[in-house]
């Protein structure tokens, strides 16, 4: 077995063993305090535990796969990300073309340009060549009402699912002097730094909050949540050293700018729910809404987490 490998079972396995302590956790509360279902609150954490058991599962499978198991899975991602998107923007019959060409062209063109490892085109192919076609493409079309709104938010939504979204597999795509072989690791510290951060800061919001952050955006999200969320999770980071080319302070750093970046997401994603007037983008997960209300962190921090790593560890 190769230190990857090894790494990487420590890994799994520390994850399936905080779900199962979950799960038990979950299943106790729901026998003393939700024996009839009665209890939202009890019924929607075992919602999400149940749901967490899946994404795990499938996040692992990808792992085990490798380099095309992470880009499809990821790919697919985007897909139904950019599918939630799209069902709040303010389309027409005239954005069809457009919209086809987003779905069918530029998003598998984008998981292309990792697989091939092109990452000059990779980091410019949405913002510029996407964001100059998607227009052209509706203006041919000839119907210009809130032609400018329309266009702005499937370049967003292309920005966010796609463009941001495909900054986690490109982690696969650096090349770290020492570090060879084993940049899903860096994945993996993405993804439960982020997530873990999102959770703590959850609970302790729910144990010790007070302060709310943006009572109009997330009535949920308060000072001390946030605080405890961020450091909590910074400090895992930083004991999450070994599976990174970081020292503990760099991780913890890194894990630090990262959590951050996924709050502020959060908050984002947040105000474009409440403009919608919608609670969440949809409900593909059970006990979590849509695929982009459990991305939404990831995506804003993993462009932050790309190019740190890349312009201080990787080379050419």
């Amino acid at each position: 077995m190769s230190p990857t490998q090894f790494d990487m079972m420590v890994l799994v396995l520390g994850v399936f063993g905080i779900l199962l302590v979950a799960s038990f956790v979950g299943q106790i509360l729901e026998r003393r305090l939700s024996p009839d279902g009665s209890n939202p609150a009890i019924e929607n954490l075992n919602a999400r535990i149940n749901a967490w058991w899946v994404m795990a599962i499938l996040i692992a499978i990808a792992f085990i796969a490798g380099r095309i198991g992470v880009l499809l899975l990821f790919g697919f991602c985007s897909f139904a990300a950019l599918r939630e998107f799209v069902t709040l923007t303010n389309t027409r019959r005239a954005d069809h073309w457009a919209l086809a060409t987003a779905f069918f062209v530029v998003l598998p063109l984008q998981y292309v340009l990792l697989w091939i490892e092109d990452y000059e085109i990779f980091s410019v192919f949405i913002p510029v060549y996407a964001f100059l076609l998607m227009p052209i493409i509706s203006a041919v079309r000839g119907d210009t009402q809130h032609f400018l709104v329309r266009i702005a938010e499937v370049q967003w939504a292309l920005m966010i699912c796609v463009f941001c979204a495909s900054h986690v597999p490109a982690l696969l795509t650096l090349h770290i002097p020492g570090y060879e072989g084993r940049n899903v690791l860096l994945i993996a510290f993405l993804v439960i730094v982020v997530q873990l951060s999102d959770v703590l800061q959850y609970v302790w919001g729910k144990m010790i909050g007070r302060t709310k952050i943006a009572p109009r955006l997330s009535p949920s999200k308060t000072v001390e949540g946030f605080l405890g969320g961020v450091v909590s999770a910074s400090l895992i980071g930083a004991g999450l050293w070994w599976i990174t080319p970081f020292s503990p302070v760099q991780a913890g750093a890194m894990a630090f700018l990262i959590t951050l970046m996924g709050f502020f997401g959060g908050l984002v994603m947040s105000a474009i729910k409440r403009d919608r007037g919608v609670k969440d983008w949809g409900h593909l997960i059970d006990g979590h809404g849509g695929l982009i209300d459990r991305l939404d962190s990831v995506v804003f921090s993993a462009p932050i987490f790309f190019h740190l790593t890349h312009y201080f560890w990787s080379q050419p």
